[in-house]
């Protein structure tokens, strides 16, 4: 029976060393944001909408039109994220972004991480003085290929952690 603790708890210790070297893992240099302090990271859970359009050679394939997603901390809700990008947290504060980095998903399926810079703030609450925001631990959400009737639209499901950083 001491055994079987003992080799539970070492199990436990391991997993515990394993998720904070996970956690430890440098973010790649395309998104990393050095020198900036953590406002808050929240969980993701949405739909990444595609709209069928014709492209440039006049073919018709899907292109990404915008986000909708829950804002999850603690396994609550304290927020939104939709087109813009936005980020709107329950207390009112919201910023915008704009895109200045990416690094490749994990799986051929999962949307880029993003390191985006905060182009404009509303409000006042946690996310004033956020100025850049990082997609990371993405999960899904990416839809590639033709499509048959110009307008239509899908959704695909993704996750992702969403860091709200400051300067200084």
């Amino acid at each position: 029976m001491l055994l079987v603790k003992n080799a539970g708890l070492a199990l436990l210790l391991l997993s515990g060393s394993l998720v904070n070297a996970r956690a430890e893992t440098p973010l790649p240099d395309a998104i990393a944001a050095p020198g900036e302090t953590i406002v808050l990271t929240a969980h993701a859970e949405g739909g990444q909408i595609y709209e069928c359009k014709a492209g440039a050679d006049g073919k018709l394939a899907f292109a990404f039109r915008e986000p909708i997603a829950t804002l999850l901390v603690d396994g609550k809700t304290v927020g939104r994220h939709y087109a813009g990008p936005n980020w709107e947290y329950s207390d009112g504060s919201a910023v915008v972004g704009k895109v200045a980095g990416n690094a490749p998903g994990a799986a051929p399926n999962d949307i880029p991480w993003l390191k985006l810079n905060v182009i404009s703030q509303r409000g006042s609450g946690t996310l004033t003085g956020v100025t850049t925001v990082q997609r990371i631990n993405t999960s899904g959400g990416k839809l590639e290929g033709s499509c048959d009737k110009a307008g239509s639209y899908r959704s695909v499901p993704y996750s992702a952690d969403y860091v709200f950083l400051r300067k200084g």
